[in-house]
């Protein structure tokens, strides 16, 4: 495809910018439980247990649950209008759990949260991959997805600033809602910021879809002959990067309670350093591994998004024993470098998954990387982390070690992981040339089946 048939360049950035503030926002409303735990359960009187499920394992069993149809919608209707729904449910979903008075309600909402924003990941990538010409998808993606970090730090902020204002100010009443506590203020301001700016989106214009076979409608059997034919590939891809995922939510799960107990840190004060360590630092490598991605493909690596996930394990192995230093400043800065070198391949994970199918399946795809990474790094990884402090170590004070071992494992399992599909995957991408239905069917007569992007 000619780079003329793409969007401009200022419509495309526009785009990326657009969506990257909607990830801002869905993670601000996915993590803002992380730091509201103390008023929450005092309010509600609910036991840890019952936190984590709203926390962690609701939310990523029914947002990849929901995520395989949704990107099949996504594939072959308005991917704008999808998203915009979406939006609109996980923002009144978050508005709802501003108003809920037991935890059963409360557990709906964040399941209606989840399956919101199921939609974002298969229209974001789509909708980005169809605005950038192949040898600048790299830096569109990182840039889209720093909305990562600084959703995971905004909110880290917002939530050190909630539980001081819990702790200050009594409850607020308000028309037709009647009297609210100071943390369900937070999810009822959120609520009504997402639906707000979901408007924003009728801004947008849907690009023409680009690649191999770009405009076919395909049955979902289609999609599972893809996959099988290119098994090898999908399962390195998806669990190397499912490992790094698991480092990430695992060690950002716990890395504010491991200040707190290691060197007495005050959650507000962990709140505000860990949280701009996360907007910046985070920013920087996610933009950093685009760069880096972009600069290989143009030499000849079409294989780049694994090599940079490779280097970014192997260089955030060093970090890990930041969790074993006495010295705080020591501790801070080697976090620091922790977040910068685990940070850079989350834009091109889901890249490489883009460039590696036909057009007709990438919302799918996207939809099955996002199963991958989610359960197994939302899902697991904070748990797999707390499960070594309680039963392998037996002591709070061994969070340290926990964290330590259990994400360097993970590390290691995904440089094994990943540079064993490395071959594989540059073997896809020669098959995906040539690829057709296997329907013949599915081709209008006289139309050819559109070639992938040069």
């Amino acid at each position: 495809m000619k780079s003329a048939l793409y969007p401009s360049r200022i419509r495309a950035w526009f785009t990326v910018s657009i969506l990257m503030l909607a990830y801002v926002l869905s993670f601000v409303d996915r993590q803002i439980l992380n730091l509201l735990v103390g008023p929450i359960r005092h309010d509600m009187d609910i036991s840890d247990t019952q936190m984590s499920l709203l926390m962690g394992l609701s939310f990523a069993i029914f947002y990849t649950l929901c995520g395989i149809p949704l990107g099949r919608i996504a594939d072959s209707k308005s991917r704008r209008n999808l998203l915009m729904c979406g939006i609109l449910v996980w923002s009144g979903m978050t508005a709802a759990c501003g108003m809920v008075k037991g935890y059963w309600q409360f557990l709906f909402c964040r399941i209606g949260v989840a399956a919101g924003e199921a939609s974002l990941a298969p229209c974001a990538y789509s909708m980005i991959s169809d605005s950038f010409t192949p040898e600048r998808r790299g830096t569109a993606f990182s840039v889209y997805s720093t909305a990562i970090y600084l959703g995971s730090g905004v909110a880290l902020l917002l939530g050190g600033v909630a539980v001081h204002f819990a702790t200050s100010q009594g409850d607020m009443t308000l028309p037709l809602i009647g009297t609210v506590r100071p943390w369900q203020m937070v999810f009822l301001i959120l609520g009504a910021v997402g639906v707000v700016f979901s408007l924003c989106l009728l801004l947008l214009r849907e690009p023409v879809r680009h690649g191999v076979g770009a405009g076919l409608e395909l049955p979902f059997s289609e999609f599972v002959d893809y996959l099988r034919k290119n098994r090898r590939t999908m399962l390195c891809h998806n669990l190397g990067f499912a490992c790094l995922t698991f480092t990430a939510y695992g060690s950002s799960a716990w890395i504010p309670t491991f200040f707190v107990r290691s060197f007495d840190m005050s959650v507000p004060e962990v709140g505000v350093i860990y949280g701009s360590m996360l907007a910046i630092c985070g920013s920087l490598g996610l933009l950093v591994g685009g760069r880096l991605c972009d600069w290989l493909i143009k030499r000849g690596h079409r294989d780049a998004p694994l090599r940079i996930a490779i280097l970014a394990a192997v260089l955030t192995l060093p970090s890990n024993l930041g969790y074993l230093v006495d010295d705080k400043n020591l501790a801070l800065v080697m976090m620091a470098l922790h977040v910068f070198t685990v940070s850079m391949p989350f834009g091109v994970g889901p890249l490489a998954v883009q460039e590696v199918v036909p057009s007709p399946m990438r919302g799918q795809a996207s939809a099955l990387y996002q199963f991958a990474v989610t359960l197994i790094g939302l899902g697991i990884g904070p748990t797999a982390v707390a499960l070594g402090t309680d039963y392998v170590f037996g002591s709070d004070s061994a969070l340290r070690y926990s964290l330590a071992v259990v994400t360097g494992v993970s590390l290691v399992l995904a440089v094994v992981i990943l540079m064993s599909g490395l071959r594989s995957y540059r073997e896809s991408l020669e098959r995906l040339k040539s690829w057709a239905p296997k329907d013949p069917t599915l081709v209008v007569p006289g139309r050819q089946v559109p070639a992938a992007d040069a």
